[in-house]
């Protein structure tokens, strides 16, 4: 079997763990489980590569205990079934459950039972947040232990690590060439195993130079995740960047979007913004922002990175305004919460008292347009912050004032 060299280095104790000090170094409380020989279930969740599955067959080996892995997506109920036969057999096992938030509820309902008495002791991995991703009933009973990304210097040990290994004999390679693996490899230990080894079966010398990298690689390890926690994360540091107004931080979260190729998700996310965030501070950004959009449709990729770069340095340097925003779901929450009243009859399709504004001076003449039990409610807050907006709340007070001389 063509073994990776990722599973051959994967560590036989918690000693030899790359990073996650804040679990495993001494005090730590996973090393003190395994100090005391009382292991809990428990969810490990964190980006891939980053020493889950380490961890966890780690802890096993360490306090000498059966185990078994399986995967929540690939292993069916007899699986678990069998897992669970096999506990009964020696008393009690360790069951690491791989991607353990796609575990559907027929798996669950046969493993709660025994995890509850202490038959299965579960080790569950996800890159999903557990608190948004995996059932109550499943959380309930596991300890959640969040790992934290890996450093260069980590990756960097780990790769010092790998070249001393049988299987990489006679390589060479120097210290440039592997800072540059580790700096591709953003943080996943395992992308830069295979990085390395692969760089050391395309060489016919053994010897890893950044060129012969580079022909395999260039392109940096990002972790995205369609459609889960980790796009999400980057979509919400995006849009809080511009919202903060940090022109830098924008501007790294939009190359990292772009280098996912993701223009459809970007699209999405500045048209909210321009309305949710910039809104009546600056009301001509969504204009602009549409422009923006046509433009990259019309010239596609690489070159529609400029339009965006452009509107994105826009967006965060403009003033901010939620106050349409605010003022909707304030709205909202009052007709969510039962406040439906009848229209007001002066405003209704077949009234003969409605008062046509453009007949009087101003465009303006006071009648009641909320139902009856909202009439003084104020829902429209202005944020002075643009030129705009404060000429927006000027004619806003003028109608209030009118509104109240006349009462």
């Amino acid at each position: 079997m063509n073994e990776p060299l990722a599973i051959k280095l994967r560590p036989k104790n918690l000693d030899e763990v790359l990073g996650q000090e804040h679990l495993i170094c001494e005090g730590g409380p996973i090393r003190n489980f395994v100090n005391n020989k009382r292991i809990f279930s428990m969810i490990l969740y964190g980006q891939p590569g980053i020493g889950k599955t380490s961890i966890a067959t780690a802890i096993c080996s360490s306090i000498n205990m059966k185990y078994r892995i399986l995967n929540a997506t690939i292993n069916n109920k007899k699986d678990i079934e069998i897992v669970i036969e096999e506990a009964k057999m020696y008393g009690g096992i360790i069951l690491i459950m791989d991607e353990i938030h796609r575990l559907n509820k027929d798996k669950q309902d046969i493993l709660l039972p025994h995890m509850e008495s202490g038959l299965i002791t579960l080790i569950g991995l996800t890159t999903s947040n557990p608190y948004h991703k995996i059932n109550p009933a499943i959380r309930s009973r596991c300890q959640i232990f969040e790992l934290k990304p890996l450093t260069n210097d980590n990756i960097k040990d780990g790769i010092k690590r790998a070249i001393l290994c049988d299987d990489l004999k006679n390589i060479k390679i120097d210290e440039d060439a592997i800072d540059y693996i580790a700096r591709l490899s953003s943080g996943d230990l395992r992308s830069a195993y295979n990085l390395l080894e692969i760089s050391y079966y395309s060489t016919s010398d053994k010897n890893i130079t950044i060129d012969v990298i580079k022909r395999i690689n260039n392109k940096p390890v990002l972790f995205t995740d369609k459609d889960e926690t980790g796009h999400y994360d980057l979509l919400s540091a995006f849009q809080k960047s511009i919202r903060g107004s940090d022109v830098n931080a924008s501007l790294h979260y939009l190359a990292r979007l772009l280098i996912q190729e993701d223009l459809d998700s970007i699209y999405r996310r500045m048209s909210v913004i321009a309305y949710e965030d910039i809104g009546l501070a600056n009301p001509s950004i969504g204009p602009k922002v549409d422009a923006a959009i046509n433009a990259c449709e019309r010239v596609g990729l690489p070159e529609a990175r400029i339009p965006l770069a452009a509107i994105v340095c826009e967006m965060a340097l403009s003033p901010k305004s939620n106050s349409a925003y605010s003022a909707l779901n304030a709205a909202i929450n009052d007709i969510q919460s039962g406040d439906n009243y009848p229209i007001p009859e002066n405003i209704r399709i077949d009234t003969t008292n409605y008062k046509y504004p453009h007949d009087y001076q101003g465009g303006y003449v006071k009648q009641q347009y909320m139902p009856d039990n909202l009439k003084n409610k104020k829902y429209y807050k202005a944020k002075l912050t643009s030129k705009y907006e404060k000429s927006l709340n000027e004619i806003y007070e003028k109608i209030e004032k009118i509104n109240k001389s006349e009462d």
